[in-house]
């Protein structure tokens, strides 16, 4: 199954004998609340979850945009209707990071039926699809959280993958080469990762590239068969959300990728870290 649905394949989905239960998602680094947007319009059906409360935990020394508790994630997303064998649709308004972090959650948690809406809610509307105002009230649904199901990294796996395999930092290229850090402490990257900006992933309207382009790509740096590798990959980025959506371009490469949740704003808060500048490694 792709990891990733066409606005007019969740048309056609939505009207047949399973329809998906959807989860609207805005969420922008540094901007607004999603719920405002959300009640403005979304797509008909869809029930907001907010990244910040229910997809991370407190900040802290975990980073920016930690795990959230395992049990508060289930009881999120049974509000929200999702049940263990009914398949799920995320989508956002905005590059679709938010969507790809509630994405990697629900299959780190063992959820076998989850994509992402290819472009989000501009796909949607410019395809002809109208939205809703109205808030849904759905049946609680019956999903029961198991972590693992899918590859998680703390920051010493992470270091140690940079040695051992590949490890991809998703953030833009100045950050990685430490030539701006608008956000965490601390610029650069950790040793030995490539840099693989996500915005690469995707096109001017924001929907991934094809898979055997997205393949190719990954093929350069090292990931894949194509790239005669098999050894293990991994994607951090600055608090584990944009790293999310390029496990999820990963996977629509046919690439499986473990994410380092803690991602950058972890790895910079602590001073024992090794810290690495410049374009290379």
């Amino acid at each position: 199954m792709k990891p990733i649905i066409t606005a007019s394949e969740l048309v056609s989905e939505s009207a047949g004998a399973r329809p998906p239960v959807l989860l609207d998602v805005r969420w922008q680094l540094g901007g607004p609340p999603g719920q405002p947007a959300y009640e403005a319009g979304h797509l008909p059906g869809a029930v907001y979850v907010d990244l910040d409360t229910e997809l991370a935990g407190p900040p802290g020394t975990g980073g920016r945009h930690p795990l959230p508790d395992v049990a508060a994630f289930g009881a999120a997303m049974r509000r929200a209707g999702v049940s263990a064998g009914t398949p799920v649709v995320v989508y956002d308004d905005w590059l679709g990071w938010g969507a790809a972090r509630a994405w990697w959650l629900l299959r780190w948690t063992g959820h076998g039926d989850v994509r992402v809406l290819d472009g989000g809610l501009a796909a949607w509307t410019a395809a002809g699809h109208g939205l809703s105002k109205e808030t849904p009230s759905p049946e609680p649904g019956d999903f029961a959280p198991e972590p693992g199901a899918v590859g998680l990294l703390d920051a010493d796996g992470a270091a140690a993958l940079a040695r051992s395999g590949l490890l991809l930092d998703a953030r833009a290229a100045e950050r990685y080469r430490g030539d701006v850090e608008p956000i965490d402490p601390v610029g650069g990257h950790i040793p030995g990762a490539v840099s693989a900006p996500t915005t690469e992933n995707v096109d001017e309207e924001g929907r991934f590239l094809p898979a055997e382009a997205l393949a190719a790509r990954f093929s350069k740096l090292g990931a894949g068969a194509a790239a005669g590798a098999d050894e293990a990959v991994g994607v951090y980025c600055g608090s584990g959300v944009s790293g999310a959506h390029e496990v999820l371009a990963l996977a629509i490469a046919g690439i499986p990728a473990a994410l380092y949740a803690g991602s950058w704003s972890e790895w910079s808060n602590d001073p024992t870290r090794p810290v690495a500048t410049g374009p290379n490694p």
